[in-house]
Formats: structure tokens, sequence, C-alpha cells
């Protein structure tokens, strides 16, 4: 019999439920009150600690400290998925929303794990270095784009302000330390025979480059037991209708719950398979003759790349047109 810790993992806090006392604390979310916890529990269950297991969500690097805690102290983690977690909160009918409530919502949530689920995590030295370079590069493109944007004002006021020249010379240099960092990370994966060849299964289908290839491996590699409706909303990209009141005349949206890092860098391979990859263009055409907003169709072009990508990646194919349009009885 296991026993079920719940962790609200926050960016400076993690809020813990212990069932065995019934109690809440708030502890800070650091390797010395992570160690204090454990002291603590191993108090509480005594012979029984190693039968411990954290259930939390994955967030990003927040949960990163917890996750790396685990793995050296051998405790079995439930990593949830954010979405399943949610829908299980409203099948309990918690209206309210507290970082307490969480932590008990989610010792709960032991009841939908499934065969495999509960494992000590194991950490891939290369995985979480890419993680980190991958938010390097995405602080690098939002630098540049500020300073982007800040040119074209000063520019459309046509002063020739010396300060022009600067904005010129910081995103040259922006963009040369981009470029390096993608080098950095294709190297880092190429070095990985298991990276490697995953990466040349996803860079085989035709528009996807190398930054958005990255991405995408980080993506299914963070996610790896993720379905293809889960991949879709932990990209952001899964669809919002609103069918009640007033409301139901506005537009279906995308969520944008999910890391903005893979819609940002996803946003270029669009463009170019609209024009490179004619079941891509194929796909687009016919989205806009049938009336859809440029958007719209933009938008499920890019899901479209990341369910195609995803299915190679998981099935470690290369991209084949002969089973890609037999599949979709494709025949133009």
């Amino acid at each position: 019999m296991n026993n079920y810790i719940g962790i609200d993992v926050a960016k400076a806090t993690l809020q813990v439920y212990i069932p065995i006392k019934d109690e809440n604390i708030s502890i800070e979310n650091s390797t010395k009150s992570l160690k204090s916890l454990y002291s603590k529990l191993k108090k509480y269950y005594k012979k029984d600690i190693d039968k411990l297991v954290f259930i939390f969500e994955p967030t990003g690097s927040y949960s990163s400290l917890l996750k790396y805690f685990c793995s050296e102290k051998k405790i079995k983690a439930f990593i949830v998925n954010p979405r399943q977690s949610a829908n299980f909160a409203k099948a309990l009918d918690n209206r309210s929303k507290s970082d307490i409530i969480d932590a008990k919502m989610l010792h709960k949530f032991y009841v939908m794990a499934k065969d495999g689920d509960i494992v000590v995590p194991v950490l891939n030295e290369a995985q979480e270095a890419l993680s980190v370079m991958l938010g390097y590069y995405k602080l690098l493109q939002k630098e540049r784009n500020a300073f982007s944007n800040h040119l074209e004002a000063l520019a459309a006021k046509k002063l020739n302000n010396p300060i022009e020249k600067k904005l010129e010379k910081k995103i040259e240099k922006l963009k040369l330390e981009e470029k390096k960092m993608i080098k950095e990370m294709k190297n880092l994966i190429l070095s990985d025979e298991e990276l490697s060849k995953s990466f040349e299964c996803i860079v085989s289908f035709k528009g996807v480059g190398d930054i958005s290839a990255i991405a995408l491996l980080h993506l299914f590699i963070s996610y790896p037991n993720a379905n293809r409706q889960e991949i879709t909303a932990l990209s952001g990209l899964d669809v919002i209708e609103t069918s009640s009141g007033t409301s139901i005349y506005r537009r279906s949206r995308i969520s944008k719950r999910g890391n903005s890092i893979y819609r940002g860098i996803l946003f270029m391979p669009i463009l170019s398979s609209v024009v490179n990859n004619k079941y891509i263009k194929s796909f687009y055409d016919r989205l806009k003759e049938n009336g859809k907003h440029s958007t719209s169709a933009q938008i499920a072009v890019m899901r479209k790349i990341i369910l195609i990508t995803h299915s190679l990646y998981k099935n470690k194919q290369v991209f084949n047109n002969d089973i890609y349009e037999k599949r979709i009885g494709w025949n133009k």
C-alpha cells in the first residue's frame, strides 16, 4: 500500500498535503526545505517510508528541483498531466481554488494512476540541458524582437537618431548568438544516440527545420506518455468552444495554456511548409477554400505538423510519402 503525498508546486513554495496527519504545510521550493520535509515524513511513516509516492504536476523549471530530489532519494513519483488534474478537480466539485485545496486534490489523484505511472523519475542529463538551452534561446529571441520593434519605431520618425546604429549592432549580435545556440543544441542532440534518432525522424517531415525539430523533440520527450489530444493541449493549441449564453456567437479559439515557447518557435515552419510541403499546402489551401481565416488556417497547420511529427517520434519512423498518402487517401 503506497503512501501518497500531494504537492502543489509554485515558483517559491511547495504546498504539501500529508494524509496520515491530515496536515497541510507550506515550505520553500528549495533543496534544504525538501530535506526537512523528507525527515518529517520519515518520522511519520517510519518503516513505510519506502512506500512514499509524491504526486505533483510538471510546471517546467519550478518542478525540476522536486523531480531531482525524487530521483536522488529514490522516491516514487506520479507526475500528473495538468489537464487531467483540472478535469479531476471538476469531477470532485472543487469550486474553490487555493494551493491547499490543490495539494489535497493531487493526493486523491492516485486513483487515476495506471500501470507504469508511478515510478522513480529517471533524469536524462541531455534532456535537462536541452531544456535550459531552449529557454535561453527563447530569451534571446524575445530580446531581439524587443530591440527590433524599438528600431522600427525610431526609423518611422525619420530622425536619423544615433541610437538606431546601436540597436542594429545589438540585433545582429543577438542573431549570431541565436545561431550559435541552435548549433550547440543540435550538437547536444546528435551526441545522444536516442535523441539523435528521434531528431532524425522529426526533421524528416519537409518544412520542419533544425530549431523547429529541437522544440518539437523537447515537447515530446518532456511528455513521453501524452496522446494526440494531450500533446496538442500541452502546446496550447487545443480549441476552446463557447456553447452557452450570448457568447455562443464568438469564434472558437485556442487555449494558449501550454508552453508558449513551442508556439513561438513553430510559427516559422508554418510559412515554410505551406510553400514547400505539398501535403501541408494542400491542407492549408483546402481550409482557405472553406472560408477559414488565415490565422485559423495557420493554427490548424501548426497543429497538424505537431501531430504528424509526434506520430513519427512515437513510432520511431522517418516520414514516408507512400505510407502517408495511402493513409489519408491523397491522390493529387
